[in-house]
């Protein structure tokens, strides 16, 4: 396995095309914000539990702020990016920095993919209003990684939110091609 974290490059990906300049998963994911295995039973409740947690580890965020926003992004288009994985995202007043939270789910749910298959994996985002560039690079990063079958296993089979964590700030060399 390769520690996340590239040299320079262009990536092409479900997001316009970006340069990915030393963008790491430890940069915008903590463990506080890593949970594993939730019973959420729908979309709705998995934005919710998200925006709780999120706000629980910043106090300078408001929950119904953080599901309000990413209610309103949902409502212009799934985040789902296909193969059980979503990656609501928003730009949101108040966020002094890229802050993620990385969710996987007991059970699948329903999230409107446009591969028709449940979401079992979540990486939200929160971003800055004024930080597009790196909103961009950030999601680049993450689609990137996503691609691997091998990285979306290890976080599906993580069995705690160490685990979860620690498998989330590493790429397979799969990512690679």
């Amino acid at each position: 396995m390769v520690k996340v974290g590239f040299a320079p490059n262009t990536l092409t990906t479900h997001y316009p095309t970006v340069t990915v300049s030393t963008v790491i998963v430890e940069s915008f994911l903590t463990q506080q914000r890593t949970h594993c295995h939730l019973r959420l039973s729908s979309k709705k409740r998995a934005l919710q539990e998200a925006a709780t947690r999120i706000a629980a580890t910043d106090p300078s965020l408001n929950s119904e702020d953080i599901y309000q926003q990413l209610s309103d992004r949902e409502r212009l288009g799934s985040t789902a990016i296909g193969q059980g994985v979503a990656i609501p995202h928003c730009r949101m007043p108040g966020c002094r920095k890229v802050t993620g939270a990385l969710i996987t789910l007991a059970e699948p749910v329903d999230f409107e993919a446009f591969d028709d298959e449940p979401v079992s994996t979540l990486f939200v985002l929160l971003v800055p209003p004024d930080e597009t560039d790196e909103h961009l690079k950030v999601l680049a990063l993450l689609a990137r990684n996503f691609e691997s079958e091998q990285y979306r296993r290890a976080l599906t089979t993580a069995r705690g939110d160490d685990e979860l964590y620690a498998r989330a700030l590493y790429i397979p060399d799969d990512a690679d091609t």
